[in-house]
This record gives structure tokens, sequence and C-alpha cells, in this order.
């Protein structure tokens, strides 16, 4: 699985530009990803897929040590759906 600082170094590679400033600019994608989801917005990356906030009811489960029955809380997560390119090639 190809981290940050691989997807740094093919980046500056590919284009040229310094490690340093790619890296900046690889952090503030995410940022502003992160940054839009947090306000409830939906991220479309072209030819990628699309990011968004999905929010989970309550419910009720099971603590699997005792069989005790107990309450889930709420909670938002993010889902990603990719997009028709991205699924073809794959």
């Amino acid at each position: 699985m190809a981290g940050k600082a691989e997807y740094v170094n093919r980046i500056a590679e590919l284009t040229g530009y310094p490690k340093t400033h790619v890296a900046q600019c690889y952090e503030k994608i995410f940022e502003l990803i992160a940054e839009s989801l947090a306000q409830g917005e939906k991220v479309s990356v072209a030819g990628f897929g699309t990011f968004q906030v999905s929010e989970r009811a309550a419910r009720q489960g099971r603590n699997p040590a005792t069989g005790e029955t107990i309450t889930i809380a709420a909670s938002k997560t993010v889902r990603f759906k990719p997009a028709k390119n991205l699924k073809e090639s794959l």
C-alpha cells in the first residue's frame, strides 16, 4: 500500500516540482476535502469518485462477551462511491 511519501515522490518525479511543494499540495487537498465533508458537503473528484457524509441511526446491539443488549449511538461516517472509470479499471 502506497503512503504519502510514495505519492509525493512519484508526483515530484512526474512533474519536476520540488517535493516540499508537492507535499504541501498533497496535505492541502485532503484538508479541503475534510473541511467540506465536515460541513456536510458532497465532494466529487472527476474520474475517481464521490465522498459523502452518511448518518447511521442509533440501534440495538449485543456485547459479545456478556450477551448483554446495548444501545449503539447514532454516528456519522464517510461513504465513497467510485466513478465509473475507476470501477472499470479494476
